[in-house]
């Protein structure tokens, strides 16, 4: 049995229907049953949904019983009320450890970030950092796995990007000189490498950059979506300084704002992929991040942009599944 951590979420429900498909039985921790049985339960096969919630330990014990692997995949990128960084990045990596360690399991995947470090005075950064610091010092058979920014259907980057320029027509700010570096990379290949990984002794106590086969900047990546769209807009470069009020005033104003003032600090950081696990140890050939995969964002309307951004429910969202391949 294998338990996975934030099974509902994006890349926790494309692992969970991988698994199944390999025939391995599955308890997927949720921390909303109701969401998880939508987007779980039609998949049939091996999956125990159990509810639970990182930052309360008492039940994560329960869901470790009769377990061989975890693979922790909860995070927050954007803080809303007491989902902090610390509260669920940190504090619930170690609950998880923690349970981990009482059960007796000794296999864990822990998702980190391409970037993070405890040392790093950008708070998701080292919250992620902390995380992995705690992992590591566990005593398990820990691999941990630090993509670079994660694209696909329901990603919360390059769609955030699609939708923002539904809603700026001839216009759009770039984020300081745009040179900032990322190397997106396809959620399927994260999840293909966490599925393989299990079963990969040779990666226990590594930590695994995942990036795909580009290192694109900032603008570039700006370019492909609005080529994606079918769109043109004149691109105007902004500082970072002159941006944060707006930003501001957007995490104020909107119950799921685009971007908060920690994600434009993670600009500061180089998000290129020193050596890529995908191809260097896998052998695998990444999916670029082109417009020709990136159809699916044409479904973004203006409308339901601004009631994503509001935090209402969509008409437009594409197909959480993966992409054919």
């Amino acid at each position: 049995m294998i338990l996975v951590t934030g099974a509902s979420g994006y890349v926790g429900h494309n692992l969970v229907r991988r698994l199944v498909t390999a025939g391995h039985p599955v308890r997927a921790l949720v921390h909303n049953p109701d969401k998880a049985q939508a987007r779980l339960g039609a998949l049939g096969g091996p999956i125990e949904i159990v509810q639970g919630d990182v930052t309360r330990p008492e039940t994560l014990a329960p869901a470790m019983q009769g377990v061989s692997a975890v693979v922790h995949l909860v995070a927050v990128a954007i803080e809303h009320g007491s989902a902090t960084y610390e509260r669920i990045n940190f504090q619930g990596t170690v609950n998880v450890v923690d349970a981990a360690q009482a059960a007796g399991v000794r296999r864990l995947i822990n998702m980190s970030q391409n970037g993070a470090d405890s040392a790093l005075p950008y708070r998701f950064l080292a919250s992620k950092g902390r995380a992995q610091d705690a992992v590591a010092a566990s005593g398990l058979d820990w691999t941990a796995l630090r993509p670079s920014v994660i694209w696909g259907p329901q990603d919360e980057f390059a769609n955030v990007l699609a939708r923002l320029i539904r809603l700026t027509p001839l216009v759009f700010p770039v984020v300081g000189d745009g040179q900032a570096r990322f190397q997106p990379v396809y959620v399927g290949d994260v999840v293909e490498v966490i599925a393989r990984s299990l079963d990969d002794e040779r990666t226990i106590g590594q930590e695994l950059g995942l990036g795909g086969p580009d290192v694109l900047t900032y603008e570039q990546i700006v370019r492909r979506v609005l080529a994606a769209l079918g769109a043109r807009r004149a691109l105007v470069h902004v500082p970072v300084p002159l941006l944060r009020p707006v930003v501001k005033l957007m995490a104020l104003a909107l119950p799921n704002p685009p971007v908060t003032a920690s994600l434009l600090d993670l600009l500061k950081v180089d998000n290129a992929v020193p050596h890529n696990a995908l191809t260097e140890h896998f052998q695998m050939t990444p999916r670029p991040f082109v417009p020709e995969n990136l159809g699916y964002m044409r479904r973004f309307s203006r409308t339901g942009s601004i009631k994503r951004f509001l935090g209402q429910r969509t008409a437009d969202e594409p197909d959480i599944e993966l992409l054919p391949s």
